[in-house]
């Protein structure tokens, strides 16, 4: 075989972007939206993920994917490389914060900077890796020591790439924004500062970018309800072209991390003059609708306005006041009972209206981490959602779907959100896990959303409800923001838009444009600053792909100045501006999500640290060829039992059935099954928690089914403590056939890269190695100070 560096490009070679697995191989992710190309770890020891390369497929690997080769590397996308500095045999290097890059950084003598060993620091790549040289940096910052509060929010941000500074330019341009409004700034806008408009948020919140009011009118002879929908007017402020607007594209999104956010505008806009903050005028964009008995939206209208809201309220707040009626909440708001009332009235209505529909109704259990004035976490808990919540978010789909409805009529081109249905392959692997449990989804090849809602409520009283949520969860595609219209399947609409929070959302701030412009009967054209890099990241299936190759393409031509590259004419010119930004901004929600996700991973982890050794009741969650993930009763935390600590049987992994049955013994492990586990390791490096199993609850040999309930101090939110075990993975559990899962193979599924794996399996043990990346932590160890996690509507 011709070595890589004696490769010559040529016609056949794919364009693609590297993405890193943390055990060592990797993908190239084609800009044409075929097949992923498998890379062997000797073939990454060239790259790093997110570089830009062209590759060469030779063949195909043992699991029949084609494998590929890299012919050049045509952009490093890594210029800065997160992690802590540590010292390896006398050698100074940075181990990545992010396992996707499998290179530890090189750190020459005079490269080292103030740094400290075992903080945190971003290091600048000075030469990249290749197959026979070790990437080299120097260090840049030093963001401090790993046991710092908020530490891990500030290597999530760099992590994943979320911008969280904003520029001298933007920062000058909001400066010089007044602090009130003007009076310059009401012409042409309706007067709503004598409509009694309150806002509705958390207790945490600090952005209020919605006000609502409603009345009961009259439509010609019908009874009906007016229902007001104030949105803050950001477009006013934010113009296209203007480095506010760079910065705002540049993020598309706010990012949610505990006790921190990291907004998508300045503060100055998005807490203070954009914010609908109680006794002072602020301008909004305003969805005025008239709403029947029957739930059905008669009429609406949109137009700029100015208000002044009347009262801040909180959800518990305001369900005080509609659940008792004379209690002291509803005594000390006597003067806004009947609009809340009205509210609530409208909003049973807007339910009844849903259920008829068949939208799909999702109870998730979302949790908030508690922590104490210091930030040191005290518990995790689930929020409790209560009817003040779904009365807001009622209000915040009418306007929604009325924004939709009026972009959609006009003929106008903007982002839509659509959620499109569930994928075939989906649907087979749903229907075989709705069999096992004695459930069918109707609906035939093609299940309509109605389908979905009688399934969930047949499923909503059962004890394994919440398991088969998560499956039928799971079988959904995710949404996005796209041009063309192809309805919400989740919410059932035929057309649904996002126009309620531009403040934290670019795509909101987009159709508040767009409706600006239907208003003043003239086009609005989006324009791509040429300095902000979009983010078109392919997803790697769906429909979402399929756009990303399109607007990668359309990017590409557009960039080239391609000749008789095909365009779209006249109304629908700007196609291909808005299919780049609808995956631009879905891409970043995408980010933040997993940024979000990756920090309280991290707080979750450092939290289950000082509960090594403890023993706590559990349910199978999720099922896998390598194990069980298994969420703890009462913790609200999620961890996995690896195969190898089933037992000395070979267990099949049955997709279908989502189960592990013992070859031998014919024990199962299914979803939904209650466990009795052992808190055995903690890798914060990972963001994994493992566990031993002590017993189950759930099957027998042979597959029967064993429901009787553990009663357990975990039950009454005491655990039982249990010195923690010297071996996590006892030596009598030794496979005897060499068939099925391999326990073995499953051990060394993880194996590390040829080049390093000697250094990194000697961090691990603790060997020959100054401060490093702790793995575990003696039980009753105590956690650094942390913070707690911000409220995300």
């Amino acid at each position: 075989m011709r070595k890589a560096k004696d490769l010559v490009p040529r016609e056949a070679d794919r364009l693609g972007t590297v993405q890193g697995h943390r055990d060592g191989f990797g993908f190239v992710i084609p800009d044409d939206g075929g097949e992923d190309i498998f890379l062997s770890e000797r073939e990454m020891s060239r790259v790093m993920h997110g570089d830009r390369v062209n590759v060469r497929v030779l063949g195909t690997d043992r699991r029949g994917r084609p494998e590929g080769q890299i012919v050049e590397v045509v952009l490093h996308a890594n210029k800065v490389v997160i992690g802590r500095l540590l010292n390896e045999n006398g050698v100074l290097i940075v181990a990545p914060e992010d396992k996707r890059i499998g290179h530890d950084i090189l750190i020459p003598p005079k490269g080292q900077g103030n740094a400290k060993l075992g903080q945190v620091v971003s290091v600048e790549i000075i030469d990249y890796p290749d197959s026979y040289r070790q990437a080299v940096g120097r260090v840049v910052e030093v963001l401090g020591e790993i046991d710092d509060p908020g530490m891990e929010i500030e290597i999530a941000v760099r992590k994943y790439g979320v911008p969280h500074e904003f520029s001298a330019a933007a920062m000058k341009e909001a400066t010089a924004l007044p602090d009130t409004v003007q009076q310059a700034d009401l012409e042409g806008r309706v007067d709503l500062r004598d409509v009694p408009l309150v806002t509705i948020d958390g207790a945490d919140a600090r952005d209020f970018d919605d006000a609502v009011y409603c009345e009961p009118v009259m439509y010609g002879q019908t009874k009906a309800w007016r229902l007001i929908v104030a949105i803050a007017d950001v477009s006013h402020y934010v113009k296209p072209g203007q480095p506010l607007d760079d910065e705002g594209l540049l993020r598309a999104t706010s990012v949610y991390f505990p006790r921190r956010v990291i907004p998508m505008l300045p503060e100055k806009i998005s807490n203070g003059l954009c914010s609908l903050n109680p006794g002072v005028d602020r301008l909004c964009m305003v969805c005025d609708s008239v709403v029947d008995n029957n739930g059905i939206v008669l009429a609406y209208q949109f137009y700029p306005a100015v208000m002044h809201s009347a009262q801040r309220f909180t959800y518990d707040t305001v369900w005080e006041v509609l659940s008792n009626s004379k209690g002291p909440e509803a005594t000390r708001f006597a003067q806004f009972r009947p609009l809340l009332t009205n509210l609530y009235s409208l909003y049973k209505i807007l339910l009844s209206a849903r259920e008829k529909r068949g939208a799909i109704e999702f109870e998730t259990t979302e949790t908030q981490i508690i922590s104490n004035e210091l930030g040191k976490i005290l518990r995790i808990e689930p929020r409790i959602r209560n009817d003040a919540h779904r009365l807001i978010e009622e209000c915040m789909l009418t306007a929604n779907v009325c924004a939709a409805d009026f972009i959609d009529k006009n003929k106008h081109l903007s982002l839509y959100r659509v959620h499109g249905e569930p994928s075939e392959e989906k649907l087979v692997t749903l229907r075989q896990v709705l069999r096992t449990s004695g459930l069918s989804l109707g609906g035939g090849e093609k299940p309509k959303p109605r389908d979905y809602a009688k399934l969930m409520r047949e499923i909503k009283e059962r004890p394994d409800a919440n398991m088969l949520q998560s499956v039928v969860l799971r079988s959904m595609q995710q949404a996005m923001y796209q041009p063309d219209n192809e309805g919400h399947f989740g919410l059932a609409y035929p057309a649904y838009s996002h126009f309620t929070s531009p403040i934290r959302r670019y795509p909101d701030l987009l159709t508040h444009r767009v409706i600006k412009s239907i208003l003043q009967k003239k086009p609005y054209v989006p324009v791509l600053p040429p300095k902000v890099p979009l983010n078109l990241t392919l997803p790697r299936k769906g429909k979402g792909r399929e756009n990303a190759v399109n607007a990668k393409k359309s990017q590409s031509d557009a960039k080239a100045g391609v000749k008789g590259a095909k365009t779209p004419k006249g109304a629908n010119a700007a196609l291909p501006i808005w299919g780049q930004l609808g995956v631009h901004c879905s891409s970043n929600e995408r980010r933040a999500d997993e940024a979000s996700r990756d920090v309280e991973a991290w707080l979750k982890c450092y939290y289950m640290r000082d509960h090594l050794g403890q023993e706590y009741a559990g349910t199978v969650t999720g099922v896998a060829n390598f194990g069980l993930f298994i969420q703890l009763e009462n913790l609200f935390v999620e961890g996995m039992v690896h195969v190898t600590e089933l037992g000395g049987d070979y267990f099949q992994y049955d997709e279908a059935r989502q189960e592990l049955r013992g070859e031998r013994t014919g024990i199962r492990y299914r979803l939904g099954d209650r466990m009795h586990v052992l808190v055995s390791r903690v890798d914060l490096d990972a963001r994994k928690i493992e566990f031993s199993l002590v017993k189950s609850v759930g099957t027998e040999p042979g597959g029967s089914s064993n429901r009787r309930q553990l009663v357990l101090a975990t039950d009454t939110g005491r655990p039982n403590k249990k010195a923690a075990s010297k071996k996590s993975r006892p030596d009598n559990k030794i496979p005897q056939k060499p068939s099925g899962i391999n326990v073995n193979a499953a051990k060394s599924a993880g194996t590390l890269g040829a080049n390093q794996s000697k250094s990194k399996a000697a961090r691990k043990s603790g060997k020959n190695s100054k401060p490093g990346r702790s793995v575990g932590k003696p039980a009753g160890s105590k956690p650094p100070v942390r913070s707690t996690k911000a409220r995300r509507k």
